[in-house]
Order: C-alpha cells, then structure tokens, then sequence
C-alpha cells in the first residue's frame, strides 16, 4: 500500500514534485481546506505537507490514525498542536532556513521604506506631484540595531546592518560567545540592556509562552527617543495596543510590522491609521526563492521520514541531529533491541512493571545519547504500551508517564568507544544487556 500524502496551502511544486516522483508514494494536492472537510478527510493520510493556513489542532491529530508526519513548508508552528503530537508519536518537521534571506532582506527594504517614507513618495508620484521637499528622510548610518534573538534569521539581519554601517548589539542567552564574535555583534547582558541603547529594535525570537508579550508597555518605555521598533518574527511577541500607545504618544517614532497578533489584521486596528507605521501583509518568506527552499526542504524530510523512519529534522524529537542520526543509526536500532530483550528476561522472571532504564554508552556515541535513550524506552514499551504509534518521538515520555526512571551517562569502562549497556529492572530484580555498535 502507497503513503497517502496531503498537500495543501500552495506548497511550491518543486517541493510537490519531490513527492510524487516517489512510487511508494499517493499524493493529494489541494488547496487550503474548510475545517470540516479537514476533519473528515484526516484519517486517509499518512502525512500532510500545508504552510500556515491550515491549522493542526490536537482534536484533528486524533482523527489521524494512519498520521505519522507533519511537514511545515516555513519556520513557525505555532499552528500546530506538536505536544499532541509527540503524546501521539507525529513527527513535526519545518525548515528553518529555507526563508532566511528573504526575511532579512525584507527587514532593510521596509526599515528604509519607513525612514524615507517611500510609500507616501511613490503615492504622492503616482498622483502627479513631484513633492520632493516634503520627503526630507533620515539614514541607518551610525544608529545601534539591537536584536532579540541571535538565531538564522536575527544572525543575517545583524551581519547585513555592518555593511550600513550600524552598530550590532543582541541579547539571547541561548547562543554561544562565539556565535556573537563570528558575526562581530556585542552582547547585551539582559533585555534592558539591549533596549536602553536600540534605536533601531527588532526581534527574531519564536513565539512561545517566554516571548509572549516580550516587548510590552514597560519595554517601548526603555528604548531611547526616536526608536523605531520592528516585528518580522511572530505577531504577539510585541504588545500592539501597547505599541499603538507608544507610537501616537510619541514614545516611539516608527514601528515595522509584518506580523500580527490576529490575522489578517483587522480592518479598523489603529495601526492602520498611524503614519509612521510601514504595516505589510506577512510578506516575510513570500518571494519565490524562499517558497521554493522551504517546500524542497521539507518535502525532502517528510519523504525521508515516511521511506526510511528519518526523523532528525522533526522538531518534537529530544536530541535530534541530522548528523548523529546519519552516523549512529545502527546504535539507535542496538539500543532498542537490547532494551527489549532485557524486558523479556526480566518478563520470564515474572517482573511485569518496569520502573527504571538506564543507559550507559561510551563516548563516541554521546551525541546521540538522548535518542539511544528513546529507542531504548521504545525497545521496553514494545508489545506493552497499547499505542498505535511507539517511536522516537513518543517513547520518553510514554515510559516517563509508566512511572518509568530514565537516565543515561557516558562510561569509560565498557570496553569500547562505540559500546552501550542498557539496564533494565523492576522490584528488586534488574538485567543489563549491552552490545557494541558498528
């Protein structure tokens, strides 16, 4: 029987056709589809492929006995219920990097649209004017470009403002000294920091409960007179009644806005009315280069993880590396089957409830210690847990939820680099099976 394959949203067809071409493969291509129709048709497909518009609810993942992959063509999956989806075992996969360098090239085209006030200009053109005094703009040249968020896209907006001659200063302590070296950007110790010397602020940050809200009444207030504030990454992430409060007061001079809370932005949202606000349609990842990078990326994923069980570029798998995965497969599928018959020698004892698994492994496999971990909470599940899907994704927290101890170390003493020992007990009985990894 073939994979069923949905595709919706208007993926790139150089993504698609990475689909079809595939003969184990049935692929369905339609446009965004209504909730209802949604809901009905779910329980067909082994995967679905979509850009923002479809919405990934966890009532939907229930429906979807068959799912197994959920590809993004783009970066945010705020439209995904991925904590339903792990609970159920459904790899979540994006592309992260396919948008880039549209974002930020975007970012510079709509920060200059707003500084020159090009819109009005070409309007005012457009009418049969030519009022060139009227348009008397200001430049990026000296002025400190302070970014929240250190990642892809934040890293090439900070590496392209050198080449306008701002300074770079960003705050994100999830990113290493090196990474703020190599692209010769300043580290801010806090927020506030960051705020009290950005004139020009933007953030690049996903949206999650952390930035909910980052940039808010309190912060607008910290940024020094004639700051301008931009939003390319997720809408909520800035407070926009806060920010609309800002603007008309005068605490900020100008805001840039691609994203929003809710959208489409309303109709009647006071953003729309003030004059130094630049406001475009979620434009970020819209030019063909990038519609094309995410939908190939991410088709190439999703093919992967259906034809070969691929899923280190799922977002929902602890540990993954595309590279750990690629080398330490053999190990991954040794964890699982040491775990397992550990089980079924402590099953033959009588020992019925397994309550800690430990794994030991030597160093060359430390990083793909924490999906050997998975698989080995999969190999003692297996034939126990009554799920319909038991994988990497799933395996840790199914065990966890059992009652389940997990840990893992790396030892010196196993007698191999590559080697890994799986102990298994339950009551006062335990059994360690081990093995050496090709």
């Amino acid at each position: 029987m073939p994979y069923h394959i949905l595709v919706t949203d208007e993926v790139d067809p150089d993504g698609v056709e990475i689909l079809r071409a595939e003969p184990a493969f049935a692929v369905t291509e339609v446009p965004t589809l209504p909730r209802e129709e949604l809901f009905a048709r779910i329980g067909e497909f082994d995967a679905i492929v979509g850009r923002s518009a479809t919405r990934v609810p966890g009532e939907l993942l229930r429906r979807a006995p068959r799912l197994r992959v959920i590809g993004r063509a783009g970066v945010g999956t705020d439209n995904i219920d991925i904590e339903t989806a792990t609970a159920l075992g459904i790899a979540v996969i994006n592309a992260p990097a396919g948008n880039t360098i549209a974002v930020a090239e975007l970012f510079f085209g709509a920060v200059l649209g707003l500084l020159r006030d090009l819109p009005r200009a070409a309007q005012s053109m457009r009418e049969g004017r030519w009022d060139r005094s009227t348009f008397l703009g200001q430049e990026l040249r000296g002025r400190t470009l302070g970014v929240v968020g250190l990642g892809r896209i934040g890293g090439e907006v900070a590496h392209r403002a050198l080449a306008f001659a701002m300074e770079a200063v960003a705050f994100d302590p999830y990113v290493t000294d090196e990474r703020f070296q190599t692209l010769r950007v300043r580290r801010a110790a806090s927020l506030e920091e960051l705020l009290a010397e950005s004139n020009v602020l933007t953030v690049h940050t996903p949206l999650t409960e952390e930035t909910r809200g980052l940039i808010g009444r309190r912060e607008l207030s910290r940024l020094p007179a004639n700051a301008i504030v931009v939003n390319m990454a997720r809408g909520g992430i800035v407070d926009e009644a806060a920010l609309a409060a800002a603007l008309t007061g005068g605490q900020v001079a100008g805001a840039v806005l691609d994203v929003y809370s809710h959208e489409p932005l309303a109709a009647d949202s006071p953003l729309r009315a003030l004059p130094n606000v630049h406001l475009t349609p979620h434009l970020g990842a819209s030019t063909a280069e990038a519609q094309r990078n995410v939908a190939v990326d991410v088709c190439v994923a999703v093919r992967d993880a259906l034809l070969s069980g691929e899923v280190s570029k799922a977002i929902n798998v602890a540990g993954a590396d595309g590279t750990a995965w690629a080398e330490e497969r053999p190990a991954i599928v040794l964890a699982r089957r040491t775990a397992a018959v550990a089980r079924a020698v402590l099953a033959d004892r009588g020992v019925r409830a397994i309550q800690r698994l430990s794994l030991r492994h030597g160093p060359e496999l430390t990083a793909a210690a924490p999906m050997l971990l998975a698989s080995a909470a999969a190999g003692i599940l297996e034939g126990v847990a009554d799920v319909e899907r038991l994988n990497l994704i799933n395996a840790r927290a199914l065990a966890e939820a059992r009652g389940v101890e997990l840990t893992h170390a790396c030892a010196t003493n196993l007698g191999h680099a590559r080697a890994l020992q799986v102990s298994v007990g339950g009551g006062m009985q335990e059994i360690a099976v081990g093995g050496v990894a090709p």
